[in-house]
């Protein structure tokens, strides 16, 4: 896949009332940081290389490097429940890994900010997957966007608002 920064706008329909809506907070919403956090130690401690976070519907799809071509997929109870990365087992970082460990804070924290810096125009779900440093992100406009770790530090939250 190409690294560039692409932009696929989706249904029209669901672009023309986008101003008849707005985010209701749900139980991510709720523990938002906690999410972020948990996201982040499944990435750099338990073997997951990519995660897709669905925030309007509550759920996580896992991609494990002891299993990487069946992801799984996780609602929000399972989740959220107290030790539940503790199931899987701790795992060296990659060494082929694009995003540095220490940087994974810093874009799972922009994805927060993106979930919530608008009630209209909001994050709906976005992934990252540290080997190739490629963040998808979808938005309530039915847009998405696919960039690199680096382009998305670069740029900020501010040029999706």
């Amino acid at each position: 896949m190409s690294q560039r920064w692409r932009q696929i706008r989706g249904d029209p329909s669901i672009r023309r009332f986008l101003f008849r809506q707005s985010r209701v907070d749900n139980e991510f919403d709720n523990d938002l940081s906690g999410v972020l956090a948990k996201a982040g130690r499944l990435l750099v401690e338990r073997g997951m290389f990519h995660a897709k976070l669905h925030f309007s519907s509550g759920q996580v799809t896992l991609w494990s490097m002891h299993d990487p071509y069946n992801y799984q997929v996780y609602l929000k109870d399972e989740f959220l429940r107290p030790g539940f990365e503790d199931s899987f087992p701790v795992a060296s970082y990659p060494i082929n890994a694009v995003v540095p460990p220490h940087r994974i804070g810093d874009v799972l924290a922009v994805f927060g900010t993106l979930r919530r810096s608008d009630k209209a125009i909001y994050l709906r779900s976005a992934s990252l997957n540290i080997i190739n440093g490629m963040v998808g992100l979808n938005f309530s406009c039915d847009g998405s966007h696919y960039l690199h770790y680096t382009d998305l530090l670069e740029q900020g939250a501010g040029v999706f608002g």
